[in-house]
């Protein structure tokens, strides 16, 4: 029958051109994968989205205080105390080289130690490690730079690793708490991100990722949609001479699973004790969860 010669033949193609293949190769297969509302190849997802981060690095500071009107700030703040940080412990911030998040962890560090003192309590003999990992080296640059501004240049609690998050070169069970803050939706595959996270922690320690989420109330969410869609980019383009990314980063918040989706993600990695926290109305949530 005819449908059985075009079966043979395929057959003998394949086996022609496993022929050339060096012994034990495999066919390689190309999966899709998101970038914002584009579908494009897995393997070109990350150097997209890194030349994005290269786009945006110089003005990623200022574009931050403007599209959020400065809240980001209070929601790293609220990120960090969720974390408790403790002197002595071994952080990683994944996705965070401008230092943001680092720089409040120290900084929250110090103040325990400081109160420490003054309460005449003895101090840890372990010294704090804080590693900032962050796979594009412009946002590592930023960040490197601001530790010189901040007087933070010669500290040697802060570790700058260019480095991917889905194959982090850290030691299984070597962190007390990871952070990521709005990184985790730009990776390709947010499953190897949760298990690296898991991978790294200590049993005990904390996982926290701060991300731009799913509004739902209906009034509030046509207002949200509008600004994305319409200001943000105009505004990345007024500011930072670069439309495309901006417009990239609002439809990547589409594409990322909502709240209750990316807390069983979060559970099906291992994780337990998950819960989220949105603020302004799911505009961001703060996902957390313990390896016990």
């Amino acid at each position: 029958m005819a449908w059985r010669r075009s079966v043979i033949r395929l057959v003998g193609d394949l086996n022609l051109l496993r022929s050339f293949l060096p012994r034990g190769a495999a066919l390689l297969h190309s999966h899709a994968t998101s970038f914002g509302f584009k579908e494009v190849p897995e393997e070109e997802k990350s150097k997209l989205v890194g030349n994005v981060f290269s786009s945006v690095a110089s003005n990623y500071d200022l574009m931050n205080d403007m599209m959020s009107a400065g809240l980001h700030r209070l929601w790293k703040d609220r990120l960090v105390s969720k974390l408790h940080p403790f002197p002595g412990m071994k952080h990683l911030d994944v996705a965070g080289g401008t230092g943001d998040v680092a720089f409040r962890v120290l900084e929250s560090i110090n103040s325990v130690s400081r109160r420490a003192m003054q309460d005449g309590l003895a101090e840890t003999e372990e010294e704090t490690q804080i590693y900032i990992c962050d796979i594009n080296p412009n946002m590592l640059n930023v960040g490197k730079k601001r530790a010189i501004e901040r007087g933070l240049g010669e500290n040697h609690c802060l570790h700058w690793i260019e480095g991917d998050a889905e194959a982090l070169t850290f030691e299984d069970e070597s962190m007390d708490g990871y952070t990521i803050a709005f990184g985790i939706r730009n990776v390709t595959h947010i499953e190897k991100a949760l298990a690296e996270a898991y991978r790294v922690l200590k049993r005990g320690g904390r996982f926290l990722c701060l991300e731009l989420s799913h509004v739902e109330l209906p009034i509030f969410k046509q207002l949200y949609d509008y600004y994305s869609f319409s200001v943000i980019p105009a505004m990345g383009e007024l500011v930072a001479g670069d439309r495309e990314s901006y417009q990239y980063l609002v439809e990547s918040i589409r594409r990322f699973p909502n709240q209750e989706a990316f807390a069983r993600m979060i559970v099906d990695t291992g994780f337990e004790k998950v819960e989220y926290e949105n603020l302004v109305g799911g505009v961001v949530a703060i996902q957390s969860g313990l390896k016990l």
